[in-house]
């Protein structure tokens, strides 16, 4: 009897060691021989050496009409250089992170699928297995990966040291900016180039008021804005838990506590009782400013040359102004990024794709733009014009495709444009948690309680939609209920382990 019980026992010990093995991150990838013969001592690969492979791919955003026909394009040319073809799914925005969580669950063979910090979330599946670790792949098949983008993006992006996504190359650094309607500004002659506050704003804000219909928004954001804070934030914007970006002691704090915070929500309380912003704000998923153009001022991230392209985007005239100077977090690194499945039998094609599609500028435009002469036609230089099949039937998410710098001009865009890029990232100050991810695992519970309180409260206050004097005391007692503090306890005793680790 006691055999027969040992021997179960032994078998189940065996394999989850075998799992645990597997899901390690200095764990060495077991590569097929062909693959391993196949790359030369250049980087070239030897495509005779290969067995045909398709690739599951999923991507974020609305499957445009022409997507099979350049998928075909595609799938001639990774035949040739890789002996590998594409079978691209998209879904769309609202539902990726939802639909991605139920094929992950189910155990679905994918190879490959877009991830971030805000859409499939990218620690959380790291966390739980879901993604493959990926150092040994990168070193192996992906040496282009790590020759050419910005090693703070594969650095700030690892979890322990691990990396199990490739991010893709674009602004490394965030930086919020106002961004107004010149129609407005050129009417009124306002002068943009002394604002940058929240509070700064206000004489902008009145002057649209008092002399435009009600249907002109001045500020118009919805129930997700975010004021401008000093901090980098924990998880999220939502979750108010944050370090000072500068000039502070390295400690996370409460930012309901602080006068920053105080600050902007009697500036927005003031703001929504003069009837700058609209009055359901509290409730509104989305705003359509840009389409109808009745609005002076909103907020976004921006990157270089960013006007150009609201503008081009708008069909008018768009400039914006900073808020803030450009900041390199832990976000920015994983803002977008293509992981490999746990779940996939070809991990190793996988990254020689991946390291195709962040080096080969023929594979990235056609990823992005379509088939030329079809969807775009191709002008002196780097430039292209989009064609109306192109605006029609092929709108793909470029910054989620891989290296951004590889990819094509517009009519109007710089010839600097990328180089721009690697100088706005050069710019910016870089956080002091930059590479540093907190696990959430020995506070789950909290997490989820201060994120349903935050879900109660971080909307109407910040929107001004009512009196701080009266619900941020309210906010304040509730968060703590919640367990803010604990939180707060687990993150500086992290960060604290992990600073002393890095040796900062």
């Amino acid at each position: 009897m006691a055999k027969r019980k040992t021997l179960p026992l032994l078998l189940a010990l065996m394999l989850m060691m075998s799992l645990l093995a597997a899901c390690g991150g200095g764990a060495k990838t077991a590569a097929p021989a062909k693959e391993e013969e196949a790359v030369q001592s250049d980087g070239t690969v030897d495509v005779s050496k290969l067995d045909p492979v398709t690739l599951k791919l999923y991507l974020i955003g609305p499957t445009p009409t022409d997507l099979p026909k350049v998928q075909d394009e595609m799938n001639k040319y990774l035949k040739e250089k890789l002996n590998t073809t594409l079978d691209i799914s998209m879904i769309d925005w609202g539902d990726y992170t939802q639909r991605m969580q139920v094929i992950t669950s189910s155990g679905e063979n994918y190879d490959i699928a877009f991830t971030s910090a805000w859409a499939f979330d990218y620690l959380p599946n790291a966390a739980k297995g879901a993604f493959l670790p990926l150092n040994d792949l990168l070193d192996k098949y992906g040496q282009g990966i790590k020759e050419t983008i910005d090693p703070r993006f594969l650095e700030g992006s690892q979890v322990n040291g691990v990396n199990y996504a490739v991010p893709n190359q674009k602004e490394l650094a965030s930086q919020a900016v106002w961004r107004f309607n010149k129609k407005y500004v050129d009417k009124y002659k306002l002068d943009i180039d002394s604002v940058m506050s929240l509070e700064s704003l206000e004489p902008l804000l009145k002057t649209i008021k008092e002399n435009e219909p009600a249907d002109i928004t001045p500020l118009a954001v919805p129930k997700s804005f975010k004021p401008p804070l000093p901090f980098d934030f924990l998880i999220g914007d939502e979750i108010p838990i944050g370090m000072y970006l500068e000039g502070g002691d390295k400690k996370y704090v409460n930012v309901l506590d602080t006068p920053e915070f105080k600050q902007a929500l009697d500036t927005m309380r003031k703001y929504y009782q003069a009837g700058y912003v609209r009055e359901d704000i509290a409730t509104l998923e989305g705003i359509d400013n840009m389409k109808t153009g009745k609005w002076l001022v909103d907020k976004e991230i921006t990157q270089p040359y960013a006007d150009l392209g609201w503008s081009r985007s708008a069909g008018y005239d768009i400039v914006s102004r900073p808020m803030q100077q450009p900041v390199i977090a832990t976000g920015s690194a994983a803002g977008s990024m293509m992981a490999i499945s746990s779940y996939s039998k070809n991990p190793e094609r996988s990254m020689m794709f991946l390291n195709l599609l962040n080096t080969d500028p023929y594979l990235r435009n056609l990823i992005q733009y379509g088939i030329e002469d079809v969807h775009y036609k191709k002008l002196e230089g780097s430039y292209i014009e989009d064609l109306p099949a192109m605006q029609e039937n092929y709108a793909m998410p470029g910054f989620a495709l891989g290296n951004l710098f590889l990819t094509y001009l517009h009519e109007g865009d710089p010839e600097d444009k990328w180089e721009q890029f690697e100088e706005f990232n050069k710019s910016a100050i870089v956080a002091p948690t930059f590479g540093f991810n907190f696990d959430t695992a020995p506070v789950k519970t909290e997490v989820a309680s201060i994120t349903n309180v935050a879900k109660e409260f971080i909307p109407v206050l910040f929107t001004g939609s009512v009196d701080p004097n009266e619900y941020l005391p309210k906010a304040q007692q509730k968060f703590k209920e919640a367990g803010i503090d604990r939180v707060i306890e687990e993150a500086q005793k992290q960060y604290d382990a992990w600073a002393a680790e890095q040796g900062k």
